[in-house]
């Protein structure tokens, strides 16, 4: 007879000591999540994930929400400011309304013989594609889309505190930011040395 099935409490406890004696074996300790002590090869595994240039499996597979679920209670897709400054949604709405109007052997006819009516100026397409274009935030490498990404983006400059964050934080305008000293002391942040001297909105530098 098989034996039975020990209840979900001691189940869970068991794989909490799967997991820490991982954590001891492995040499990136970091990358071990709670479901890998169910593999056959858990040490495989994590040999794998700790590959160079290895992109993470997402994590949307162990939901009980369906993948792109949350999408449906989203407002409807607008065009951004630049493209919606041409007018061109007010061009397109004139020309659905012309297009419920007409018959069907007038509109054969348009499009047999098309018609340039109601063209935008091509200065006003050039401005706003080569000047006043905002460039998108583009994934990088290994980067896998989540289900809520669009919404978290963040366009802030890094080090640069606004008015606002200033007046939060009880800051005056001179006043010189809480990390600079120990900028000063330990030096830049790996992740941001390009865009060390830091030159704050009071004009400060840190050098």
């Amino acid at each position: 007879m098989s034996k039975p099935r020990p209840p979900k409490s001691v189940r869970i406890k068991q794989q909490f000591v799967a997991v820490a004696k991982l954590k001891l074996l492995v040499k990136h300790p970091e990358l071990v999540e709670f479901h890998d002590s169910n593999s056959k090869e858990p040490e495989l595994l994590l040999e794998l994930k700790s590959l160079k240039n290895t992109v993470p499996i997402p994590q949307h597979w162990c939901q009980k929400k369906r993948y792109l679920n949350g999408r449906k209670e989203r407002e409807p897709y607008r065009l951004p400011d630049f493209i919606e400054a041409t007018g061109v949604s007010q061009l397109r709405q004139a020309y659905l309304e012309r297009e419920e109007e007409m018959k069907l052997k007038q509109k054969m006819r348009e499009k047999i013989r098309p018609k340039n009516v109601g063209c935008i100026d091509y200065q006003i397409l050039y401005d706003a594609f080569f000047k006043n274009q905002k460039k998108g935030s583009m994934t990088v490498f290994g980067d896998i889309y989540y289900d809520g990404k669009d919404e978290n983006q963040y366009y802030g400059t890094p080090f640069k505190l606004s008015s606002k964050l200033r007046s939060a934080l009880g800051m005056l305008d001179n006043d010189t930011p809480p990390w600079a000293e120990a900028i000063r002391k330990y030096g830049p942040p790996p992740s941001y040395r390009e865009i060390i001297p830091l030159l704050y909105q009071n004009k400060t530098q840190i050098q």
